[in-house]
């Protein structure tokens, strides 16, 4: 069998139904054998967007996204949407296309140290100098992107190698990977700690995206106030009346009291990053105490505070937790009581109906079109903050962005790869016009692999949050925040055969947003946004720098 065979061989049998790639000389033979596979590839316009593509289809569907480039400029084309995934523990596998291996260092045709350069963004690169080792590859990537901290595994493949004959015996021999390992030696202590505490605070990040039921059983049971990291949305539903809302450099005055005075914070899935955790939202009692619960022991210890580190899966951690805590009645109503009381207070009614139009209003009237069914990704900037504070989510894998790498142009194509995961489903982006022209040629691959999604374009004309922090941190000194020109994005998605909407009044979203979402093809709501809407509040890096506070949610 030729090493292009089994490579799609072993991929069909581990129930990969997408890649996502461009195609060019070093993997056209790989090219040639998809024809005779069950395999669909979607042919995206840029290797960037293939990377993404496979992100938003591992994150909404939960098994890995898979991404083909060929070598040289196609593998390096590939490295932000591979960090991105990196970065949000996304599981990916990116194949990339390589010189021959005789002629490896020699400065080939398209040749680049894709092995070297993809490392420190993975969590490990293989290459096949032997086509009969492409078995040991393929199960090991596919095992390892999954287990523990999830992420991208990369697989540089030679075309001398690809080429060659394998030993089709091979392809079903089994390869180990030693598991991760588990400490949950400090269980006892963790309860111990939890009866102790006057003031707990369940703080919920992405590594938790699997155990929902679990972190919703042990809320319940604690009654205990709930922040979530961006990252974190949607594994505690919106409604959920002790969600306090996000953390972070954007997030809500609630979740942000309730940290800062809380004794106890049990993290579950958060790795306490500089924007989740900043000296302006820790807390702030000197004995505050943190259990720790992560699959990465590398993430422990960032918080500075005494802790108890549980080291395992989320939804095991979480069971062996409740299981220890017992039938003994857990109670802090005055607690629980001002946590609800400070919800109340720190909600506010701006002005939603005014022109220019405001975003809370965009976001208010996108909560009466998404349901159960719907899956929203984001760009990167004022529009997914804004998204973050006012959506309603209440289903983990719901919401899709870019956390930790803050990759600008991650909306659409992760919106595509996200329909490609879950065709049953309706999917929604929601962008800026920075964003958007990053990646606006992905328009095509939408409709050429019937694809269709919603875009909800944010127009304000400018880098909104560039200009957000030049206003408050520079002294209004504005630099390279204006978008001169920006196209007319309803003729340009016209262009590309989708639809295209042009909102500039209040009143006529909502029946926009509705014919986008009913539609077959992928269409653009473009609206024209108050260019000096601010996301507040905003925490400065700075801790001498005093907090922007400001309306958070209606």
């Amino acid at each position: 069998m030729r090493g292009t065979k089994a490579l799609l061989s072993m991929l069909e049998n581990k129930g990969v139904d997408t890649i996502f790639g461009y195609p060019g000389g070093s993997v056209i033979s790989i090219y040639d054998e998809l024809l005779d596979s069950s395999i669909r590839h979607v042919l995206v316009r840029h290797e960037q967007c293939a990377a993404h593509m496979a992100d938003g289809y591992a994150r909404a569907k939960g098994q890995p996204g898979v991404c083909l480039a060929t070598s040289g400029p196609g593998t390096t084309n590939l490295v932000t949407g591979i960090a991105t995934a990196f970065a949000d523990s996304s599981p990916m596998i990116a194949l990339t296309g390589q010189v021959a291996a005789g002629s490896l260092g020699q400065g080939a045709f398209q040749e680049v140290d894709a092995y070297s350069l993809l490392m420190p963004i993975t969590k490990h690169s293989y290459r096949v100098l032997d086509v009969n080792r492409l078995p040991h590859a393929i199960q090991e990537a596919w095992d390892i992107c999954q287990m523990g901290r999830r992420g991208p595994v990369h697989i540089d493949l030679p075309v001398d190698q690809m080429n060659a004959d394998i030993d089709e015996s091979l392809i079903n021999e089994k390869f180990g990977v030693k598991p991760i390992g588990e400490d949950l030696s400090g269980l006892h202590e963790a309860v111990l700690w939890i009866r102790e505490s006057k003031r707990p605070v369940i703080l919920v990040g992405g590594g938790a995206i699997d155990a929902s039921a679990e972190v919703m059983e042990l809320a319940r049971i604690m009654k205990a106030p709930v922040v979530n990291t961006l990252m974190g949305m949607g594994i505690v539903p919106s409604s959920y009346e002790m969600n306090m809302g996000p953390l972070g450099l954007h997030g809500r005055l609630s979740a942000l009291t309730m940290s800062t005075e809380a004794d106890l914070i049990i993290s579950i899935g958060s790795r306490f990053s500089d924007r989740t955790y900043s000296p302006h939202d820790r807390m702030r009692e000197p004995r505050g105490r943190v259990i720790h619960i992560d699959v990465d022991a590398t993430e422990f210890g960032k918080h500075r505070h005494e802790c108890v580190n549980l080291q395992a899966d989320a939804k095991k951690a979480i069971r062996s937790l409740i299981c220890a805590l017992g039938s003994a009645p857990l109670s802090w109503s005055q607690w629980t009581e001002y946590a609800l009381g400070v919800k109340r207070s720190s909600a506010c009614n701006p002005d939603i109906s005014c022109t220019p139009i405001a975003p809370q209003k965009v976001m208010h009237e996108i909560n009466k079109v998404i349901d159960d069914d719907t899956i929203v990704t984001t760009d990167v900037g004022q529009n997914q903050m804004w998204a973050m504070h006012y959506l309603n989510i209440e289903h983990p894998r719901q919401f899709l962005t870019s956390g930790t790498f803050g990759t600008m142009g991650f909306g659409l194509p992760s919106a595509i790869g996200a329909k490609a995961a879950r065709p049953d489903k309706k999917v929604m982006t929601i962008t800026g016009d920075g964003g958007l022209q990053m990646v606006i040629q992905e328009l095509a691959t939408s409709v050429a692999d019937n694809l269709p999604v919603t875009i909800v374009l944010l127009n304000n004309g400018c880098l909104g949050m560039i200009r957000q922090m030049q206003k408050y941190y520079w002294n209004e000194r504005y630099s390279a925040e204006v978008l001169n020109d920006d196209p007319d994005f309803v003729t340009v998605a016209k262009g590309f055969r989708c639809k295209g909407i042009h909102v500039e009044k209040p009143e006529e979203i909502g029946d926009a947003l509705r014919q986008a979402m009913d539609s077959d093809v992928t269409t653009l709501v473009e609206i024209m946004v108050d260019p000096d809407a601010d996301i507040l509040p905003m925490l400065p890096m700075n801790p001498n720098i005093p907090i922007i506070k400001g309306g958070v949610h209606y």
